[in-house]
């Protein structure tokens, strides 16, 4: 080969060097190795120059050709000139220090040219390394590493230049900074190191065996000197001094000198917040502390100088550590500050500003050491101890501390808990104390801001009373006159009194609070002691019985009230109660905050109030309590209203003349004035105050006197009710609505409860009950959130009462608005989640049953029940169940009242029985207990006013009817047997006392029943229904069409699947009588078939006689019109569209659902080969029809619910009818193949009808065979049929019976071949195919019959191949695979004359696109070889060598199905290729299911081919050269791998046969491929061209 061929190739392959993938590029290289190991003088030049022509090339690609480079250099370094190795040496050394950053790959690539040219050329290599070494500056990295490395591979000859490069790297070895240039000289350090210990210990070898290890020493020596003393570091560790040691050491001179810099330390110490818990942290903390008592002993006065000053710091941590110091020094050195207490207490004064929490809980802490040691005596004593019961008052919420580590309860330590612990450990254990807080702590008692420190202020209290009281009464007794700012008794008892109305509130400061009012009573007033010493322990014991979440709050205000009044009737003191009154009203401001106790305490001024005699007393705090009273809060008007009527009961008319006064006055006109300013909120506000003073009349005539309120109802109250009401419902505020309601109703209550009611004529009764309905229709339908609703209709019930009556419109507005408001309603909540609102619901509940009740005594008729029956209808219908438990609860009140009030003067139809009875009886199956019972309690009072109306006394008692009462025990049981047992006994007694003409009646709504949501009603209506039917259905003959008609519309309507096989039974009673119009009716049921119509015709199925009749009836519907119908084409050369006909498709539908029930077996068996042919063919016929648009549209809108799952597409429905009669018919094994081989599927789609009717007869043959005759039979007259399609089946059909001997068990062969080759012309391509797939199916279905009709089966075969013109003829193909089963059977003689032509017609196939040609052909090429048992031909053998290069190179193609009919042709060929050694190979690599290494085959395969065809070479190149350009990946690789191997194991005497620069230009166009497998087999070529020198 010339060096022009060399260097050619090498450029190739460096053009190809930027290939991105790292495989690629690998092989490039490796094929650049290969090169350089023939001629590596050129390869390297050329890279060389490659390299240098190339100067942008990146980095990665020129670390590539360096390593290439540096491969060829270690093995053939030595083959170089002094000037190659010059060069190759200086484009190193540039490439390496190109640039300083550190590029590892490249430079190390670079390095590894030096290093592999100084194996041979060291000289020359160290000099150009010494001039990269400059004085007095740092080396490149790279050139450390490259002399690193030399030293390494070449010892003996850098050892001689260390003097010189260590002279020139030890100066700047101080200079290195980073820690790369670091590593680079320690690294170089080393490998000189070894380098000189090497040549030392080979001293016999090394060119100068004078050396000595001193030699280096020095200069070894001094770089480690800056190694160990430069760059490695150390720290030295400082331990903390014991500060411990310095404390003890206080007694000494030098203490007062240091006591500044040692409390400064000590209090560091002390104010670093201590995060651990561990033993030495707090050992530590204690130490400290100890030294300072130390220094308080000895020096105090330094010590608070020093301190104190510090308590004025803002900052947390000093402000807290000194609190500590100071508290421990007070505690601990308690002599030497007691003349230094005035100073300490008065340097608290910042601290006890401070709101920090941990500031706080430390200033406790001192205040609690100050108490034990008397400080608190001292002036300003007093401020700490206002500060302790501050803390007591803090809201537990407002703590937002963190727990401690050590901390199990954060509470425990919070602010107010120190502070509650420290004040009652104060006042019960520092005896010296006593005489500070009694009884200065009664001052705390009624402001507002120590409400939260009530509970410990009031123990507190107690125990010093008691304490006092040991003392005598002297002690005790409070001299009011010494202490001015003490509260008055008064104000001592209305506090206490009133914050006991809410007891547990505080930690449970009512029983503190009641137990100090018990103790103070001689404070109080002298009368109580005996009458609170009894009362009060009655009244902490019923607190004691309950807990906070089950007190009764009435009740204990109640209780407290009478206690209150007691007190008053006691005291008897006119001017002591109007005292404790004005007290009371004093107080009110100071309950603005808690509106409940707000409540209490007017309820005690209207107490107190009304036991004053003093009417201008009176009306004075009426006056002011009207014109102070907060009115935008409710508990306050509540409150307000209440006090005046308690008042009312005492001062009645005094109460409504201020009432009256107030509104009048001119307080109340500006008020009214001053908010009509403010024009966004005046009405809201203006409506707040007439709420209070409607809510003050409806409490006065709730709590007057009777026998004064009629005279006062109209002409005071209402008149003044009314004036302030005058706002529209529709923006009312809400509250000023239920202010208004509660009112009416309590003043229409006082009206009734009247004694002289009777005769009183309500004047606005009917203005009043439209206001409360509009009131109720305002009120949320779902939800139950304020008593208006309950108040309004309590005021309904109490007005429908009062004359005058209210007229029909009016009563049923109100009838179904309060049913609306109240039934609409969610379930009433259980106990545990919401007592208060079950209570609630109860009472509205109540409520509206004594409207309802009301309402109908006022017209006890017939015609009056009806309506209100007709109002509850709908919620006895309800699909909620609490809405029917409600509604049958209302309807079962209301029936019992009305019998229990019937009074019958004529005999009269009860015209309404048939629709009340079908209305109640299915609710005697509902799903909740206590509506079944209501319902029968209802179908019970029905049957008994029947009977009243038709003569029967109250009294009298019907066997039949009572029977219901002994039917109700099984209602309760849950059993459903049971349940519908009871339901049909239930429908026997109504059949039985019902009226003849009240049955129409009855069953129509019995129907509308069906449809009920609940499951267990419509049961039960179809059970009654049944029963009826049972009973009296042979008068219903007219009826069947309309029954039939209700039934269907209502069962797609019900939900339940019980009702479902009941209305079955009741369809086979229709039809056992009137077949015909029960068929007819149902055919004209629409499709798709909803699962109820389904049902009703699988009901027809049930008895076999009638089974018969309905299958006959419906294969002639199905048969007697044409399967489809052609639509017109609206797009020239658009296939017309064929949409099935509806009454085949009906027929077939109907046919499945009776197919369906296994009581139709024996009528199936009957007709078994009509039902089979004739579903058949209607299958064939359907794949592909459409259904009409009208069914399209409705299966794009989706099925609804209630229709069958089953798909109304015409194939469909057709293969499931087919299936349902294999099924029906014993022949379940042929269904159950078909299932496991997903044949119906297949029939079911265009693609793979032909496959699904392959698989039937397949089945068919297989599981039954006996049947077969009838069918073929059947089957006969369809050959000739005008539809493709069902030529095509039955094709498909015969042909696969010819795979199986049953055709010739059957003697039906003769018959099916001439039959299949009858079809051979078949104008229908896919009947050709399939007439010869049947042929071929002859070799497995019958071989030894092959051989006799060899001939005709071959031509038609070879005829096959050349069916159409199409490349891809699918007869072509199906020729090819049963030619490849034919060809073992048939004569060999036959075989011969036709061989050659088969090898040409089909080799064009091996590179067909689609993969079953492929595979199909060389399958069958394999056969051919097979067949010729090396001895064939010479053309067929020039055939097999033409196809040999295709057939290895499909090795690899991407289909496994043609790999593997390659290794099947390639085994089949070896034995006529005459070569032992290539047969060989291939009997040994192409097994079947041994994995193959195609290089190790494909290089065995070429070595055999060049060795014994060496000719053959120019061919399989030229070959190769067309496959470079195949559109398989795998195949384009394997080309360029097979010319790589041809030329590997080619001989020199072989070079004319290839065209060198042909071969070169293909691959360099591979190397460019996208595909990276295929590059890298381009250049594996490339590398191995080398071969052809």
């Amino acid at each position: 080969m010339t060096e022009s061929s060399i260097k050619k190739l090498a450029s190739t392959l460096l053009d190809a060097i930027t290939d991105k993938d790292p495989v690629v590029q690998e092989q490039v290289c490796s094929a650049l190795c290969s090169l350089g190991e023939v001629r590596p003088v050129e390869t390297l030049r050329t890279c060389e120059e490659y390299l240098r022509q190339h100067d942008k090339l990146a980095h990665p690609y020129r670390a590539a050709v360096l390593r290439a480079m540096e491969r060829v250099l270690s093995s053939r370094a030595s083959e170089l000139d002094k000037d190659t190795a010059s060069t190759i040496i200086l484009l190193a050394s540039s490439e390496m220090t190109k640039t300083k950053d550190l590029v590892w790959d490249w430079q190390q690539a670079a390095s590894g040219v030096l290093v592999a040219v100084g194996r041979q050329f060291i000289s020359k290599v160290m000099e150009e390394l010494l001039r990269k070494l400059h004085p007095g500056t740092l080396p490149h990295c790279a050139v450390l590493h490259t002399l690193a490395s030399l030293s390494v591979a070449n010892a003996f000859g850098v050892v001689p230049f260390l003097p010189s490069v260590l002279s020139s790297l030890l100066p700047v070895l101080g200079m290195a900074k980073q820690d790369t240039v670091r590593v680079a000289f320690c690294s170089a350090l080393q490998r000189f190191s070894e380098g000189a210990l090497e040549y030392l210990a080979n001293l016999d070898r090394a060119p100068d065996p004078t050396v000595r290890k001193d030699a280096f020493a020095t200069d070894i020596f001094s770089a480690y000197d800056v190694l160990f003393h430069q760059w490695l570091q150390s720290r030295e560790a400082k331990s903390l001094g014991q500060i411990l040691e310095a404390a003890v050491s206080v007694g000494s001179r030098t203490l007062e000198t240091q006591l500044d810099a040692l409390l400064a330390a000590l209090h560091s110490q002390i104010c670093v917040p201590v995060e651990s818990s561990s033993p030495l942290v707090m050992s530590n903390q204690k130490e400290v502390l100890r030294c300072f008592t130390v220094l308080a002993c000895s020096l105090p006065d330094r010590l608070l100088a020093f301190l104190l000053p510090r308590l004025d710091t803002s900052n947390e941590r000093t402000r807290v550590g000194t609190l500590q110091v100071v508290r421990h020094v007070i505690n601990s050195a308690a002599a030497q500050m007691e003349d230094k207490k005035p100073f300490i207490l008065s340097s608290m004064r910042l601290p006890l500003l401070d709101t920090n929490s941990k500031v706080k809980r430390a200033v406790v802490q001192v205040i609690s050491a100050m108490a034990h040691h008397g400080y608190l005596e001292q002036p300003g004593g007093e401020v700490m101890i206002e500060y302790i019961v501050q803390q007591c008052a803090l809201p537990p919420e407002q703590e937002p501390e963190k727990p401690g580590p050590s901390s199990k309860d954060p509470k425990a330590d919070s602010v107010r808990a120190v502070s509650v612990r420290t004040l009652y450990l104060v006042s019960t254990t520092v005896d010296r104390m006593s005489h500070v807080l009694w009884p200065y702590l009664l001052q705390f008692l009624t402001p507002v801001r120590f409400t939260g420190a009530l509970t410990p202020l009031c123990r507190s209290l107690v125990h010093l009373a008691q304490k006092r009281q040991e003392a005598g009464a002297d002690a005790f007794l409070i001299q009011y006159d010494a202490h001015a700012s003490l509260p008055s008794p008064y104000a001592v008892t209305a506090r206490l009194l009133v914050v006991s109305s809410s007891p547990y509130l505080g930690d449970g400061r009512g029983v503190a609070a009641l137990r100090l009012l018990s103790v103070l009573h001689p404070n109080i007033h002298p009368l109580l002691g005996q009458h609170w010493e009894t009362t009060v322990p009655l009244l902490l014991g019923y607190l004691d019985e309950h807990t906070e979440e089950t007190l009764p709050q009435e009740e204990w205000e109640e209780k407290l009230l009478m206690f209150l009044r007691d007190t008053l009737a006691i005291v008897s003191d006119n001017a002591w109660i109007c005292q404790l009154s004005l007290e009371l009203c004093r107080q009110l401001p100071c309950y603005d905050e808690t509106p409940q106790e707000k409540n209490f305490l007017y309820k005690c001024i209207g107490t107190t109030l009304g036991a004053a005699s003093s009417k201008e007393v009176v009306r004075k705090h009426l006056q002011e309590l009207l014109e102070t009273a907060r009115y935008q809060e409710e508990a306050e008007r509540e409150g307000l209203a209440c006090c005046f009527g308690i008042c009312a009961i005492s001062h009645l008319e005094d109460t409504l003349a201020q009432l009256e006064d107030f509104v009048r006055s001119e307080v109340f006109r500006k008020s009214i004035g001053i908010l009509n300013i403010f024009k966004d909120r005046s009405e809201n506000e203006v409506e707040k105050v007439k709420s209070a003073l409607i809510l003050c009349y409806g409490h006065v005539a709730a709590r007057a006197p009777q026998e004064l309120v009629l005279a006062k109802v109209e002409s005071d109250i209402l008149r003044n009710i009314c004036q302030h009401f005058n706002t529209k419902v529709g923006i009312a505020d809400p509250a000023l609505k239920l202010c208004l309601v509660q009112s009416v109703c309590m003043v229409s209550r006082a009206i009734c409860s009247s004694t002289q009611a009777g005769s009183f004529h309500f004047t606005q009764k009917a203005e009043l009950v439209a206001q409360m309905m509009e009131f109720i229709r305002a009120e949320p339908p779902d939800s139950l959130r304020t008593p208006i609703r309950k108040k309004a209709m309590l005021t309904c019930t109490y007005l429908v009462s009062v004359e005058p009556a209210l007229d029909e419109q009016a009563r049923a507005d109100v009838i179904r608005g309060c049913l609306h408001s109240v039934m609409a309603l969610l379930p009433e909540p259980e106990e545990k989640d919401g007592g208060c609102q079950k209570s609630l619901y109860l009472e509205t509940l109540h409520a509206l049953e004594g409207l309802l009740t009301s309402l109908l005594q006022r017209n006890m008729t017939p015609q009056g029940l009806q309506i209100m029956i007709e109002h509850l209808s709908p919620w006895i219908k309800s699909p909620r169940g609490h809405e029917r438990a409600r509604a049958l609860g209302l309807s079962a009140l209301l029936l019992r009242h009305f019998l229990e009030q019937l009074r019958v003067s004529a005999l009269v139809p009860f015209h309404n029985l048939g629709l009340l009875v079908g209305l109640f009886s299915p609710r005697c199956a509902d799903l909740w207990p206590a509506t079944r019972q209501e319902a029968v309690d209802c179908v019970y009072s029905l049957l008994y006013l029947q009977l009243g109306y038709e003569g029967f006394s109250r009294d009298y008692r019907d066997d039949v009817a009572e029977r219901l009462l002994s039917l109700k025990d099984g209602l309760v049981h849950p059993d459903p047997t049971i349940l519908f047992h009871t339901c049909h006994s239930i429908g026997q007694i109504i059949a039985k006392r019902l009226p003849p003409d009240q049955l129409i009646s009855l069953l129509l709504t019995m129907f509308e029943a069906l449809g009920d949501p609940e499951k267990n009603c419509s049961r039960a209506a179809t059970v009654m229904i049944n029963c009826l039917l049972q009973e009296r259905g042979g008068v219903l003959q007219e009826k069947v069409p309309e029954i039939v008609s209700v039934l269907r519309s209502k069962l797609q309507e019900a939900q339940g699947e019980h009702v479902l096989p009941a209305a079955q039974h009741s369809m086979y009673l229709l039809a056992t009588q009137h077949c015909a119009a029960v068929v007819s009716s149902l055919l004209g049921s629409p499709l798709p078939l909803d699962s109820h119509t389904s049902m009703l015709w699988r009901a027809l199925a049930v008895e076999p006689r009638l089974a018969a009749q309905v299958l006959g009836l419906l294969l002639e519907k199905m048969s007697r019109d044409v399967p489809f119908k052609e639509s017109r084409a609206f797009l020239l050369g658009r296939t017309p569209d064929r949409v099935a006909t509806l009454l085949p498709l009906s027929a077939t539908c109907a046919l499945f659902e009776v197919l369906s029930t296994p009581a139709a077996g024996p009528a199936v068996l009957e007709l078994y080969p009509q039902l089979f042919v004739a579903l058949l063919l209607r299958v064939s016929c359907t794949v592909g029809v459409q259904l009409p648009r009208n069914l399209q549209a409705q299966e794009r809108r989706g099925a609804s619910p209630a229709l069958a799952a089953r798909n109304l597409e015409p194939c469909s429905s057709a293969v499931d009818t087919l299936r349902a009669v294999l099924l029906r018919s014993g022949s379940e094994d042929v269904a159950q193949r078909m299932d496991l081989e997903g044949g119906w599927e297949l029939l079911r789609t265009s693609a793979g009808h032909e496959e699904g009717a392959t698989r039937l007869a397949r089945a068919m043959a297989e599981h039954a065979g006996p049947r077969l005759p009838l069918v073929l039979k059947a089957l006969a007259c369809t050959h000739s049929s005008a539809y493709e399609n069902q030529r095509v089946t039955t094709t498909a059909f015969l042909a696969e019976l010819l795979n199986s001997n049953v055709a010739n068990d059957l003697m039906l062969l003769d018959s099916l071949l001439e039959s299949l080759v009858a079809r051979q012309k078949d104008t229908c391509t896919s009947v050709r195919r399939l007439v010869l797939r049947g042929l071929a199916n002859l070799a497995s279905g019958c071989p030894d019959k092959v051989r006799a009709h060899g001939p005709q089966l071959l031509t038609a075969m070879i005829g096959g191949l050349d069916d159409g013109d199409s490349p891809h003829s699918p007869v072509a193909l199906e020729a090819m695979l049963g030619l490849a089963r034919l060809v073992h059977l048939v004569e060999a003689w036959d075989l011969r004359s036709g061989l050659l032509h088969v090898a040409i017609r089909i080799r064009p196939f091996f590179d067909s696109e689609k993969m079953e040609f492929r595979t199909a052909s060389i399958r069958l090429f394999g056969h051919l070889n097979q067949v010729c048992h090396g001895d064939c031909e010479d053309v067929f053998l020039d055939q097999v060598v033409g196809g040999l290069a295709p057939l290895l190179l499909h090795l690899q193609d991407p289909q496994a199905a043609v790999a593997s009919a390659c290794r099947f042709a390639l085994r089949m060929c070896g034995p006529n290729l005459a070569c032992e050694d290539l047969s060989a190979a291939f009997q040994k690599h192409l097994q079947e299911g041994r994995a193959l290494h195609f290089g190790e085959f494909l290089n065995t395969t070429c070595k055999h081919l060049m060795h014994h065809f060496p000719d053959l070479l120019g061919r399989l190149l030229t070959t190769c050269l067309f496959y470079f350009k195949s559109s398989w990946e795998d195949v384009r690789a394997a080309a360029p791998l097979f010319t790589g191997f041809l030329v590997l194991h080619a001989e020199p005497r072989q070079q004319p046969q290839v065209d060198l620069d042909q071969l070169i230009s293909a691959l360099q166009i591979l190397l460019k491929d996208p595909a990276p497998e295929v590059r890298t087999r381009a250049a594996e070529a490339l590398g191995r061209l080398v071969k052809l020198a």
